[in-house]
């Protein structure tokens, strides 16, 4: 074998080497997509059952309506799955930015009475703004998004 051959057989090996490689991390690419695919899918899955245990408790009246109008559109932003056509979120998104500037936890705790008074009857107004459109929609959140 002369010189040219070598290099030939060089070269031709170097190239099986390189498509082994990349066939390698095409696979792990593949794996990848695939568990994320599978991950997705479960927080989806996990979203909806959060989602309609919410939607369940708001009609029950274990969770006071605004609060569970906020909770749920917060859960529904996060959802990325399937979803019926004729489901209309509006009411929440227009519960949640009317509340949006009103502290939780430890800063509705700080706030003044009179302030928490303010709030409180936003709150309550909005309730009867809104509370029949909201029933109507946790209904139909409690029996699934699909």
């Amino acid at each position: 074998m002369n010189k040219t051959d070598w290099l030939v057989v060089a070269g031709l090996i170097i190239i099986f080497g390189l498509a082994v490689y990349a066939a390698l991390l095409w696979h792990r690419v593949w794996r990848n997509q695939q568990r994320q695919a599978r991950q997705q899918q479960e927080r989806n899955t996990r979203l909806e059952g959060d989602i309609r245990i919410l939607a369940q408790s708001l009609l029950s009246g274990q969770l006071p309506m605004i609060e569970g109008a906020i909770r749920i559109k917060v859960l529904l932003d996060n959802y990325s799955g399937p979803r019926r056509a004729e489901l209309d979120i509006q009411v929440l998104d227009t519960i949640y930015d009317a509340t949006a500037h009103i502290p939780t936890h430890q800063g509705w705790k700080d706030l003044p009475q009179a302030q928490r008074r303010l709030h409180q009857r936003l709150l309550d107004t909005l309730e009867q703004q809104h509370g029949a459109e909201l029933q109507q929609l946790a209904q139909r959140l409690g029996s699934g998004l699909q």
